[in-house]
């Protein structure tokens, strides 16, 4: 009898928890719908974004990135965790990113919620070095597409309601407001 670890069954700690994240989102979008689905994930994300930040300023020496090197960031992190993003665009307006894969793999396939981790990674990092986000997932591998496109918004809109995208304010540091927190944007 052949051991079983000698079994060629493609199991790892990486396709473990890629598996077990999608058996959460999948769970949670069946008993509570995908608005609140991606709700929950967002505090998750939320959270995980502010420990990035501090990981990323303090490994810098700096107290707040601009906004080029907010853009360097998110696209190191993304590419450190095997997300094959890149830097397609930058202004003063916004930051326009793309990706070839998905730190997710195929696991991201019709789980549109746990996008809403690179949302609010995204946007929690940008608001609180830059004050605030928004941020627009055009184009997603969970909804079908062969990459995806993410555009991170600097500067408010005046009809935000009318906007797809989560908004992101920055902490009081940044902006003068008394913590960070995420609404969604027009969806």
């Amino acid at each position: 009898m052949k051991p079983a670890k000698e079994a060629d069954v493609g199991l790892d700690r990486d396709v473990f928890m890629r598996a077990l994240i999608r058996e959460l989102a999948t769970s949670l979008e069946s008993v509570v719908g995908l608005e609140e689905a991606s709700g929950y994930i967002s505090l998750v994300g939320q959270s995980v974004g502010s420990q990035l930040n501090e990981s990323y300023t303090a490994a810098l020496g700096l107290p707040r990135l601009g906004r080029e090197q907010v853009a360097d960031v998110l696209v190191d992190l993304k590419q450190r965790i095997k997300g094959d993003f890149y830097l397609i665009s930058q202004d003063d307006e916004k930051i326009v990113l793309g990706s070839r894969s998905c730190p997710f793999a195929e696991k991201v396939l019709g789980r549109d919620s746990m996008c809403m981790m690179t949302s609010n990674v995204f946007g929690t990092i940008a608001a609180q070095n830059l004050g605030y986000a928004r941020v627009e997932l055009e184009e997603t591998i969970a909804r079908g597409h062969s990459g995806c496109r993410v555009v991170v918004h600097l500067t408010p809109d005046l009809d935000v309601d009318d906007e797809p995208g989560r908004e992101y304010f920055g902490d009081r540091h940044a902006t003068g407001s008394t913590g960070a927190a995420a609404l969604p944007a027009g969806d």
